[in-house]
C-alpha cells in the first residue's frame, strides 16, 4: 500500500475486535511515529502503548466515558515532554511535533490493516495521572489501536477547489 493508498483507507474507527496486536506490527507502527519530523529536529516526545486492560479502560473513562477506546487491545498517548518551544511562527512545537507523529501513526496503522481514531476528547490532568507522566508534559492525542469490528464509509470532504490554492489565498 502507498501513502495515498493508506490516507485514502484511514477511517475513524469506534469498534474493535479483541485480536491481539502482534509486536512486530505495533512495533512497525511506533516506528512511523519515532521518524516523525520535529522542529529543529528536537523529538521533544514520548509514545506511550499501553496493553493493560485495565488501564485502557482507565484513559477509555478520562476520554469522557467513550468505552470503545477500550476494546481495542492497544491505546496509545502521544505527549509532549515539554511545551515551552515556540517556533518562530508563533506555534507551540510540541503540539505540532507530536501531532505529526499521531497523523504518521494513523497512516502506518491503516497500512497494517489496522484502525484508529484521533482522540482529542479526554481530561488531560487525568490521563497523566493514569500514565504516570511529569508535571511538564502535555499529552497532545491518544488513539485506541486494533483490527476493525467496523468498516466505517469514507467521510464526506470539501472540493479541492475549496481548500487549495496556489500563490496567494
Amino acid at each position: 500500500m502507498d501513502v495515498l493508498d493508506a490516507i485514502r483507507a484511514r477511517r475513524s474507527v469506534r469498534a474493535y475486535r479483541d485480536t491481539p496486536v502482534p509486536d512486530e506490527v505495533l512495533a512497525r507502527v511506533l516506528e512511523a511515529a519515532r521518524l516523525a519530523p520535529s522542529a529543529r529536529n528536537r523529538q521533544e516526545w514520548r509514545f506511550i502503548a499501553v496493553r493493560d486492560e485495565a488501564t485502557r479502560r482507565a484513559l477509555a473513562e478520562a476520554a469522557k466515558g467513550q468505552t470503545w477506546v477500550a476494546e481495542a487491545p492497544v491505546c496509545l498517548a502521544f505527549c509532549a515532554t515539554e511545551d515551552q518551544y515556540v517556533m518562530s511562527c508563533g506555534q507551540k512545537a510540541g503540539t505540532v511535533d507530536v501531532s505529526a507523529a499521531l497523523a504518521y501513526v494513523t497512516l502506518a496503522a491503516a497500512a497494517e490493516g489496522l484502525g484508529t481514531c484521533w482522540l482529542g476528547a479526554f481530561y488531560e490532568d487525568r490521563v497523566k495521572a493514569i500514565l504516570g507522566a511529569p508535571a511538564g508534559a502535555r499529552v497532545v492525542g491518544m488513539t485506541p489501536l486494533g483490527y476493525p469490528a467496523e468498516n466505517p464509509p469514507p467521510r464526506p470532504r470539501k472540493p479541492a477547489g475549496d481548500v487549495i490554492s496556489f500563490e496567494r489565498w
